[in-house]
């Protein structure tokens, strides 16, 4: 503290000791002393008269505060005349008085801050504080408070007016939108279909709502004007009404400091996002010449490139959010970075079995496992792939159910592809029968590849061939295999091949044995040709 600060503090207090000044003087001028810049407003009904300076010990609101009592009670005191402010000389200043009551002291350091000498500043202080004491008085005053209600009472009339023309225009408003395009959307639908209808229906519901909208703006707005009006006609309420204009019109004019100042980079943001949108329709226009043939690139399959869009879609999204992110509204604040490390932890505990099954279902697809109308079997499940996406995979099983397998399940499983194959080599279907020791082995041979050959969708070449899979106790196991060229259809080309060999061993005498029996029967276990369409079957067209 400089050294006469503190011999003027000495001094005051010593003053008051001896009884030569009064010790709220006192106190005012040794907390005024101090070279401090905060200051606060010394307001009566509203209306500010001057500012003051604080210090260390006493902040300007409270001295604000004190000075602002002391002219009411000056003022409530009938018998203190305005215009018979004093200003007297103190020991360490000048000090403005009503009679013997102290209102303001004002010291050489308040005057220092206001640039101007003590004797001036505090004439106008004394001319302020003579002014506020007339008006509290007359703003008191009987006629005036009549006045002022009177007004109060035309302001609210004229609120309510308000309200009332304003929800009766909108009502209008809202009368000819229906009227004019409700029957549009309806004969909109009867022509378009429900979409149109759907798509309309919305667009109405949306200035309906925007119809709503400026009906509440407009009762938010007539309310603040009545309150504005109404509550500053009174001494005791015209604070709250300066006080509601601030709440309103600050947050309003910050916002719109911020949009402007927003501005630059909005517009980098703008070009930014047109930029990568361009950039995006031209890499999907490339992809889609990919998925359709009419580009073709070297070790490249047609379905990777839907795929191959997606990861290059992400790739350029994430730079371009790495781009935008210092442009962004709140980037550098710490809410923002603590909802960055919120985000990334819920991911990461949240989010693991979807990208196990993201990263599943890309090795799938570049991994050539399967593609969409192979027939596969993944655990027990058999049946054609008919979607292929980034978390899940669906196949439609020979019962035509409709079966969903999340892609980490099906990378952690063995799949059998029926089709992968089949499109060059043709599929191999195998089926085994046990024929006696006294068969020719021959023989069996040319029935069974006959059978094979009487069976429809299966390939001439590769030739079907026989195997002896097993010399039995009782009978040798042959195992028939034969080449098909698709996949599907697997069930019903087994049922006529299984067909076709009972027929031709029927028809050539030959009895299919069983693995496990005690001793030959009596007469051969066949089926004689006239048995064959027994009721309830029956021959085909042509059938001998």
């Amino acid at each position: 503290m400089p050294t006469g600060s503190m011999l003027a503090r000495c001094l005051l207090v010593l003053l008051a000791g001896a009884g030569l000044m009064p010790v709220s003087q006192a106190e005012e001028l040794s907390e005024a002393s101090p070279a401090e810049v905060a200051t606060a407003p010394v307001q009566i009904d509203g209306h500010t008269l001057f500012k003051v300076r604080g210090a260390s010990s006493q902040p300007p609101q409270k001295r604000a505060a004190a000075i602002a009592q002391r002219i009411r009670d000056a003022a409530d005191d009938p018998a203190v005349r305005p215009d018979a402010l004093s200003i007297a000389p103190e020991p360490v200043g000048l000090g403005i008085r009503a009679g013997d009551r102290l209102l303001v002291y004002v010291s050489e350091p308040d005057a220092r801050f206001e640039s101007v000498t003590p004797t001036v500043l505090a004439e106008l202080h004394r001319r302020q504080i003579a002014d506020s004491i007339q008006r509290y008085r007359l703003e008191r005053t009987p006629e005036h408070l009549l006045k002022s209600l009177a007004l109060s009472v035309v302001a609210t009339a004229v609120a309510i007016a308000a309200l009332l023309l304003a929800g009766w225009l909108l009502r209008r408003l809202n009368g000819l939108l229906e009227r004019r395009y409700g029957a549009r959307i309806e004969s909109l639908s009867e022509k378009l279909g429900s979409a149109m209808h759907v798509g309309v229906g919305s667009m109405l519901r949306t200035l309906q709502s925007a119809i709503r909208t400026l009906r509440f703006i407009a009762i938010i707005a007539i309310a603040i004007v009545w309150i504005d009006v109404v509550f500053s006609q009174f001494p005791w309420t015209r604070w709250l009404s300066d006080d509601i204009a601030d709440l309103l019109l600050k947050p309003l004019a910050t916002i719109a400091l911020g949009i402007a100042d927003y501005i630059p980079k909005l517009l980098f943001l703008a070009v930014l996002a047109l930029v990568t949108r361009f950039g995006l329709r031209l890499l999907r226009l490339y992809f889609d010449a990919l998925e359709r043939g009419t580009v073709e690139l070297v070790n490249f399959e047609r379905e990777w490139a839907l795929p191959s869009y997606k990861i290059i879609r992400t790739l350029v999204l994430g730079v371009a959010l790495v781009m935008a992110y210092p442009y962004l509204p709140g980037s550098g604040s710490e809410a923002l970075r603590g909802l960055s490390v919120f985000a990334g932890l819920l991911l990461s505990l949240g989010a693991s079995s979807s990208v196990a099954n993201l990263i599943a279902g890309y090795l799938a697809t570049f991994g050539r496992v399967f593609r969409i109308g192979d027939l596969i079997q993944i655990g027990e499940v058999r049946g054609v792939v008919t979607q292929v996406r980034l978390l899940t995979t669906r196949v439609r099983t020979i019962r035509n159910e409709e079966v969903t397998i999340p892609n980490a399940t099906v990378m952690n499983s063995s799949i059998t592809n029926f089709s992968a194959l089949a499109r060059e080599r043709g599929l191999i279907l195998q089926t085994e029968v046990g024929i006696g020791y006294a068969v020719p082995w021959r023989q069996v041979h040319a029935m069974l590849i006959e059978a094979a050959q009487r069976t429809p969708g299966l390939q001439a070449d590769p030739a079907p061939f026989v195997w002896q899979r097993s010399l039995g106790d009782f009978a040798v196991t042959y195992q028939l295999s034969v080449y098909k060229a698709e996949a599907d259809q697997l069930l019903a080309t087994y049922s006529v091949l299984h067909q076709n060999i009972l027929d031709v061993f029927n028809e050539h005498g030959v009895q299919i044995m069983t693995p496990a029996y005690e001793g030959d029967p009596e007469t051969p276990k066949i089926v004689p040709r006239e048995q064959w369409f027994q009721s309830p079957a029956k021959p085909p067209d042509g059938a001998p």
